[in-house]
């Protein structure tokens, strides 16, 4: 029995490790191109170490285009990113508030549609959309890129109803007979312990805004305001030579903040996924 359970265990931990190489070896790679020349990069080989390292792909990736360096760029998805989070977070925590825990009438109804919008794909709202957008003057610009998600998102309201289900209602009512109105319970008990859902709210739309592309691209037009998504594919030249080098460099500095809110909040993102919520 103990050697079957000894096989067992080696067999699990090699097939883990096998399964996490080749989920970071892509990343790996990537980041070992960002010190080859196009020469190397184009060769194809699976080797991570560089024959000539060379660090001057940073250099020419950060220079950016057209006298815009990456640090507009960044700065432009950073402030997209953050302001479009922030709203996500409010905007979905009221609703699943509402939703969650106060009775009205056609709640049900409003329900159905708010999981109804997770089934529509992308593609399908596209279009009237840009349309929409157009047609009052907000094209181009950053407001098409935010101003949908100071309106909720269904996936973060549906996951953040299912946390406050492990907060009990006693604390409702309990407020309640204290004199609190909805807004002061939300704000002030439901809100903190909603903590572990938002930071994990915070992390996948951060992350999800940050690695858009199509957004970008559809209601940008100057160079100035695109952002770092935009950028690299800027590298990517058809009518001439791609710069591989600069565009797996550029493409490694962009991790570096979604790893960071990952690296730190990783504690929380455990935890408000697994919806844990309090014990009665």
């Amino acid at each position: 029995m103990r050697e079957k359970k000894l096989i067992r265990k080696i067999v699990y931990h090699v097939l883990v490790i096998l399964f996490g190489i080749a989920m970071v070896y892509p990343v790996m790679w990537m980041i070992s191109g960002s010190f080859k020349d196009n020469a190397e990069i184009l060769r194809g080989t699976l080797a991570l170490i560089p024959r000539e390292p060379k660090m001057t792909n940073y250099a020419t990736g950060w220079k950016g285009f057209g006298g815009t360096t990456f640090a507009t760029f960044f700065k432009n998805s950073f402030i997209v990113s953050s302001i479009a989070t922030f709203g996500c977070v409010l905007s979905s925590s009221l609703v699943a508030y509402a939703l969650s825990r106060i009775r009205f009438r056609g709640r049900g109804f409003w329900f159905t549609c708010m999981l109804a919008t997770m089934m529509l794909p992308t593609q399908v709202i596209m279009i009237p959309q840009y349309l929409i957008y157009y047609r009052l003057g907000m094209v181009p610009g950053y407001v098409p890129l935010i101003l949908p998600y100071f309106c909720g998102q269904a996936f973060f309201i549906y996951q953040m109803m299912q946390f406050m289900q492990g907060i009990p209602r006693e604390l409702d009512e309990a407020a309640e007979i204290d004199g609190c109105s909805k807004y002061r319970i939300y704000s002030q008990i439901i809100l903190p312990l909603l903590k572990p859902s938002i930071v994990t709210t915070i992390i996948i739309q951060f992350y999800w805004k940050w690695d858009d592309y199509m957004g970008p691209l559809l209601y940008l037009s100057r160079p100035q305001s695109y952002t770092a998504s935009i950028a690299i594919k800027l590298f990517a030249d058809s009518a001439s030579v791609t710069d591989y080098g600069a565009m797996f460099a550029m493409s490694t500095l962009s991790l570096i903040p979604v790893f960071l809110i990952f690296l730190v909040f990783n504690r929380y993102l455990v935890q408000g996924i697994g919806t844990s919520g309090l014990k009665g």
